[in-house]
């Protein structure tokens, strides 16, 4: 297997007023190319943090993270900016469209920052769309999507840019039962067809009993980490 991600003794302190909190203690952790994993634990548990450092969005207090082998922690913030545009998808709970774009043109922005072609990146742009079930729905604003369809937009412009990995912080939280399931569903297929990686963070059994690596963090460490067969993955 290919470790997309390579966390090696990351530690996390923040500090509330003149007292030092750590949040992650000495995380060791790798994520292998085609990985369909949960990150999960309880509030205050530091996956959020976790997340937030693989993603490049924040920094180890110590430690070394790497993404396709290259190290993070080497980056100034611009370099950093460029690795997680090319390198990263992001798909977050409150969806992070623009609002004043259609669905069509939300999935084209990244590819725009990346300077695709106009032309190549509309194209791309309507695959993905297509891909995640929205035909005839390019034109829209999210406005006029439901939740879920606004969901689905974030994970098509989250693949558009043909990323190493897709994060997702609590995909489902703001979904009800059955959209966040056809949401999971289609995550899944998209893994399975394309060998997409992702890592999700998660309080939501739904997904937990669908991913085939499971990765608790307590405490600032990794407690468990069960590698699951398929079959076991309902």
């Amino acid at each position: 297997m290919t470790a997309i991600v390579e966390c090696k003794g990351i530690t996390k302190h923040y500090r509330q007023g003149s007292i030092d909190v750590p949040a992650l203690r000495g995380v060791d952790l790798a994520i292998e190319k085609g990985d369909f994993a949960s990150l999960a634990g309880p509030s205050g548990s530091g996956k959020t943090t976790l997340l937030n450092i693989v993603g490049g969005l924040d920094r180890p207090t110590e430690g070394t993270i790497s993404i396709d082998g290259q190290d993070l922690t080497a980056l100034d913030n611009e370099e950093l900016a460029d690795l997680r545009l090319r390198k990263i998808g992001f798909v977050f709970q409150a969806y992070n469209l623009i609002p004043v774009l259609s669905a069509v043109e939300n999935v084209e922005f990244t590819q725009q920052l990346m300077n695709v072609p106009a032309k190549e990146r509309r194209e791309r742009a309507k695959e993905m769309l297509h891909q995640v079930g929205l035909d005839g729905m390019e034109n829209r604003r999210p406005s006029r999507l439901s939740g879920g369809q606004q969901q689905r937009v974030a994970v098509a412009r989250a693949l558009a840019s043909r990323p190493s990995i897709v994060l997702a912080d609590e995909p489902t939280a703001n979904l009800d039962t059955k959209t966040a399931e056809d949401l999971i569903t289609l995550m899944s297929d998209l893994n399975e067809r394309y060998g997409v990686t992702f890592l999700m963070a998660t309080h939501d059994d739904r997904v937990i009993s669908r991913t085939r690596r499971h990765i608790v963090i307590a405490d600032g460490r990794v407690a468990s980490d069960e590698l699951r067969p398929a079959e076991m993955a309902v």
